[in-house]
C-alpha cells in the first residue's frame, strides 16, 4: 500500500521566499511580526512583537496573565534547540489541603484558585533581552496601538463572551464592564479597545526608559522587575483576594501573593529530543505534554509507511492507538519532578508498547510499566458535575472545535501560536496561552485576568502532577522544532489543549513520511483521540473516543467504527489550528503555512 498522495488543492499556497516568514493564529499578529522583520529585526524581535499583539486580538485564547512555552534555535548555534520556559508554578498557598477544605474535588477550571503565577510576559521579555535586537518600546508599539486605538474583533471573541455573559453580569462585573460595555456583546468587526492594558505596557516601557544610561539588556530587565514586583502584582493580588464565583459553583478567594509574583523568573532549558526518520524532533520537558509526541513517534517508527498514513483506516487506527498509549504514560508519569524520560523514549520500551496495538480499538487506560516507578492512574470519569451545580442540571461543552467554553467559564484547549524564521537562520516556535478573558474576573487597572493552568493538577495524592506549592502544572502547551543535519528546518504548533500534539503529529507524518508541502499538510483531514483523561476541568474521558473530520471519507470512518472506535464527526473543516515555517538549508528557501479553519490564522513572508 502506498502513502495517500497530497491533495493538489490547497486553501492557500505554501509561501516561499528567502527573506523571512511568519505564521500565526491571527493575521494582525502575523503582519506585526513580519513588519518587524521588514524593518531589520530578527525572528526573536518579531515573535515578541507578534505575541503581545496576540494578547490584544485573541483575548479569548490567551492573555498577559497566562503562560507560554517556546522552542527555538539561533543562527549562532543552529544545532542546539532551546526551550523557553514561561510556565509559572503554583502559588505558595496553593496546597491540596486548602483546596480540599474549600470543598473542592478538582482544581476549578475558572476562577483565581486555578491561577498559576503569570509567566508569559516575563518569558517574552527574557527572549527579547537575550536574543532580540530591538528596544522594548519599538517591539510593544504594535500591541499598544491595537489596545489603545482599537482593532476589529473576530467573531469568535463575541461568541465566547456570549457564552459567559450571564457569569459576567451576575458574578464578574469587572469582566462585563471590560468585554460587554453598555451590556452589548461585541460583534465581528466591532472596534474593541483595551486602554488599561495599553497603560500597563506603557508603564513597562517607562520602567525600561528610566534606566536610560544602562545597556539595552538592563533596561529590559527593569521592565521585567516592574512586571514582577510593581503595580501589576499589587493590583492582581489585591483584587483577587475578594471571593468570586468559580467553576465549582462556589465563591472562593485567590491565594496569589506579591511574593509569588516576585519569586518567579522565566528561563531556558534543554529540549527533549527524539530522532525520527532522519529528523530531530525537539519538545519541552515532561513538565509539558511535549514528550508524549516523541513517545508516539517512537512507537510508530516500527511500522511501515502505510501504517503512518492518517488518511487511511489502518493508518488512522494505528495512530490513534499509539497516541492513547503515549498519553496514558503522560498521565501516569509526567510532571514537574524526576521523570524517567530516557526509559520512556527508549527503542526497547517503544517496541514493548507497539505490541499492544491490535486490530481493534482499545477502550482501556494502559500506561506502561517503568522499573522503580509506580504509574498514577487518575480518576477515570466519563462525566462530572460539581455537587454545587447538580441542581442546575448538566452543563455540556459547546462542541469539539475551538473555542470550547462552558457558561461557567471553564475552557478546553483555547490557545494561540506563532512561528517565525528569519534570513539569518534564527527560528522560533511558541505557544502562548492562558489568561483568556473567561479565566477569572478582569482586574480593572490591568485590563486582563489571571490564567487557569492549575486545573491541570490533581488533588489526589501521589500523582506526578499533584497540586503542590511552587510546582509547575503539567501544561498542554507544546510547540515543536524540527532539525535535520544540525540545523532547524521547521517550526510548528497549534492551539487545542490535549489535541495540540495529536494534530502536529499528523503534520509531521505527512511532511516527513508522505512528502507533503507544509500547506498540504495543514489542510489535510485531521483527527484525534478523546480516549484519554482530559487535561482541562472537569478531567473526563471518552473510552475509545475518536473525533474526525468528515473529509476523511465514509469508508475510512466506517472502518474505524468497525474497529471499535467511538467516532464523533466534527465537520469537514473543524480540527486543527496548525501553523508552520520551514527553512531548507540546502537551497536557502523559506516557507510558511497557516490554518484556514476558522478563517483567522495567516502566514506572510517573502
Amino acid at each position: 500500500m502506498t502513502y495517500t498522495p497530497a491533495d493538489s488543492f490547497t486553501t492557500r499556497p505554501t509561501l516561499q521566499g528567502t527573506f523571512g516568514m511568519t505564521a500565526s493564529t491571527h493575521w494582525l499578529a502575523t503582519a506585526s511580526a513580519q513588519a518587524v522583520l521588514e524593518r531589520g529585526g530578527n525572528a526573536f524581535d518579531a515573535a515578541v512583537a507578534g505575541a503581545f499583539v496576540l494578547h490584544v486580538v485573541e483575548p479569548h485564547l490567551n492573555g498577559p496573565g497566562g503562560d507560554m512555552t517556546g522552542v527555538f534555535a539561533t543562527a549562532e548555534n543552529p544545532a542546539e534547540p532551546v526551550v523557553l520556559m514561561g510556565q509559572g508554578p503554583a502559588p505558595a498557598a496553593a496546597t491540596r489541603e486548602h483546596y480540599l477544605a474549600e470543598g473542592l474535588e478538582l482544581v476549578p477550571g475558572a476562577g483565581a484558585l486555578a491561577a498559576a503565577v503569570p509567566a508569559a510576559v516575563d518569558a517574552w521579555l527574557l527572549l527579547l533581552k537575550d536574543h532580540g535586537t530591538w528596544e522594548l518600546a519599538d517591539v510593544l508599539a504594535f500591541a499598544i496601538g491595537y489596545a489603545r486605538n482599537g482593532h476589529p474583533i473576530v467573531g469568535r471573541v463575541g461568541t465566547t463572551i456570549e457564552t459567559v455573559a450571564e457569569l459576567f453580569t451576575e458574578h464578574w462585573p469587572t469582566s462585563a464592564a471590560l468585554w460587554m460595555p453598555d451590556g452589548k456583546i461585541p460583534a465581528a468587526g466591532d472596534i474593541v479597545k483595551n486602554p488599561a492594558y495599553a497603560d500597563v505596557l506603557d508603564r513597562l516601557i517607562a520602567a525600561a526608559e528610566a534606566e536610560e544610561a544602562a545597556p539595552r539588556e538592563a533596561r529590559i530587565d527593569a521592565a521585567r522587575r516592574e512586571w514582577r514586583e510593581g503595580f501589576v502584582a499589587k493590583a492582581a493580588v489585591k483584587f483577587l483576594a475578594t471571593p468570586h464565583r468559580h467553576s465549582s459553583g462556589m465563591d472562593h478567594a485567590g491565594v496569589m501573593t506579591e511574593a509569588d509574583f516576585a519569586g518567579f523568573s522565566a528561563g531556558y532549558e534543554p529540549a527533549t529530543t527524539l530522532e525520527f526518520r532522519g529528523h530531530t524532533i525537539a519538545k519541552t520537558g515532561p513538565w509539558g505534554q511535549g514528550p508524549a509526541l516523541l513517545q508516539t513517534l517512537a512507537i510508530l517508527e516500527g511500522f511501515d509507511d502505510d501504517r503512518l498514513d492518517p488518511s487511511t483506516a489502518i493508518g488512522a487506527h494505528t495512530i490513534l492507538e499509539a497516541q492513547k498509549l503515549a498519553i496514558a504514560d503522560r498521565e501516569a508519569y509526567y510532571g514537574d519532578a524526576a521523570v524517567p524520560m530516557d526509559y520512556l523514549l527508549s527503542p526497547e520500551y517503544a517496541a514493548e508498547r507497539r505490541q499492544l496495538i491490535g486490530e481493534k480499538a482499545s477502550h482501556e487506560f494502559r500506561p506502561g510499566n517503568v522499573p522503580g516507578h509506580e504509574p498514577f492512574v487518575p480518576p477515570l470519569r466519563t462525566e462530572y458535575l460539581p455537587p454545587s451545580l447538580a441542581e442546575n442540571g448538566e452543563l455540556a461543552f459547546a462542541g469539539v472545535g475551538e473555542p470550547t467554553v462552558m457558561p461557567t467559564g471553564e475552557t478546553r484547549g483555547d490557545t494561540c501560536h506563532i512561528d517565525v524564521v528569519d534570513q539569518w537562520g534564527n527560528m522560533v516556535s511558541a505557544t502562548p496561552s492562558g489568561g483568556w478573558l473567561q479565566s477569572s474576573p478582569a482586574i480593572p487597572e490591568l485590563g486582563f485576568c489571571l490564567g487557569s493552568r492549575l486545573q491541570m493538577t490533581w488533588l489526589e495524592d501521589g500523582a506526578p502532577s499533584t497540586l503542590a506549592p511552587g510546582k509547575r502544572p503539567r501544561t498542554t502547551l507544546t510547540p515543536t522544532l524540527v532539525l535535520k543535519d544540525g540545523k532547524a528546518v521547521s517550526a510548528l504548533g497549534s492551539p487545542g489543549g490535549d489535541q495540540q500534539d495529536q494534530w502536529q503529529l499528523l503534520y509531521l507524518l505527512r511532511t516527513i513520511v508522505g512528502g507533503y508541502e507544509p500547506q498540504q499538510a495543514v489542510d489535510a483531514p485531521s483527527l484525534h483521540t478523546t480516549s484519554i483523561p482530559g487535561s482541562f476541568w472537569p478531567r473526563t474521558w471518552t473510552p475509545g473516543g475518536a473525533v474526525v473530520e468528515d473529509r476523511l471519507g465514509d469508508d475510512v470512518i466506517n472502518e474505524l467504527e468497525e474497529r471499535g472506535h467511538v467516532v464523533t464527526r466534527a465537520g469537514d473543516w473543524a480540527l486543527g489550528r496548525l501553523s508552520s515555517v520551514v527553512s531548507d538549508p540546502e537551497t536557502g528557501v523559506l516557507k510558511a503555512a497557516a490554518n484556514p479553519r476558522g478563517a483567522q490564522g495567516y502566514a506572510a513572508g517573502r
